[in-house]
């Protein structure tokens, strides 16, 4: 526990000790979060000696990121002329940021550490209840860095996996903000609510300014989610675990080949392979 102890501020966030006083408590306040919109922060779950070893590791593999400036909707799909001009399917951004992908972090790199630190995925999933829950299976997107640059940033979009877990890292010089509007497609697709957060007239939309070393939970796959256009030279750098509901879960090769650059043979036998039926 040593190199983990000194990566995370577990005096503070004991997540080692299920059974603790302190441990039940913070359980209890995530889920109050979780239950209220889907979203929980716990503000300084990393040290100062974390947050620079995560920023120098993804700054020693930034280069390895897979830089997109393309055109992506909501849902990382293709055009559907079928459907009405002004339809969210048929809005598409600009998307100005690199994910570095998961085969570029070491086994014993403080990413890496961190996601395997004694009660990491079991306090994750006691904070989400979820019965059926296990690490992403993608060998390219288990855990990444989402590297952000100058310009939009990452437009309006659903996330493939039910639930995410990132770390902040490193914010830009401006900007950058994390906005949501919570569970709008809980019940289904929900294109009129989605149509309003696209076109700026929602009224449910939150907004976020995480700090380094920040803990977030996230049910991105329900709430439409953003990160806000970015200032300056310095990247912003946030670390993102993945869980699922399924054990053998991958990307979709699209949306795989979009993000990393590249696609496994293990992306094309899993194709399909979903415990839901959403455009994504």
């Amino acid at each position: 526990m040593a190199a983990q102890s000194h990566l995370i501020d577990l005096d503070k966030y004991p997540i080692h000790h299920s059974t603790s006083k302190a441990y039940k408590a913070l359980l209890k306040h995530v889920r109050n979060d979780l239950a209220a919109d889907g979203c929980s922060v716990l503000k300084g779950f990393l040290t100062q000696a974390g947050i620079n070893a995560l920023r120098a590791e993804a700054d020693a593999v930034s280069e390895q990121g897979h830089k997109s400036f393309n055109r992506t909707n909501p849902y990382f799909s293709k055009d559907d002329p079928s459907l009405a001009v002004d339809h969210p399917v048929r809005q598409f951004y600009e998307r100005s940021n690199a994910f570095i992908s998961a085969d570029n972090f070491r086994t014993n790199g403080p990413l890496r550490l961190i996601h395997d630190t004694k009660g990491f995925d079991g306090f994750i999933q006691n904070c989400l209840q979820e019965k059926q829950f296990y690490r992403y299976a993608d060998p390219l997107a288990d855990v990444i860095v989402n590297m952000a640059q100058e310009g939009n940033g990452f437009p309006w979009h659903f996330d493939t996996n039910n639930f995410t877990v990132t770390l902040a890292i490193q914010n830009a010089a401006s900007g950058g903000a994390f906005e949501y509007a919570p569970n709008i497609r809980a019940d289904g697709e929900n294109f009129d609510e989605v149509a309003r957060v696209l076109a700026g007239t929602s009224d449910k939309v939150i907004s976020l300014n995480l700090e380094p070393g920040d803990l977030q939970l996230f049910r991105g796959r329900y709430s439409l989610h953003r990160v806000a256009p970015l200032q300056g030279a310095r990247p912003r750098y946030v670390a993102i675990f993945s869980y699922v509901d399924q054990p053998d879960m991958v990307g979709a090769p699209e949306r795989t080949k979009q993000l990393y650059g590249k696609v496994l043979q293990i992306h094309i036998e899993r194709a399909g392979l979903r415990g839901d039926a959403y455009l994504d």
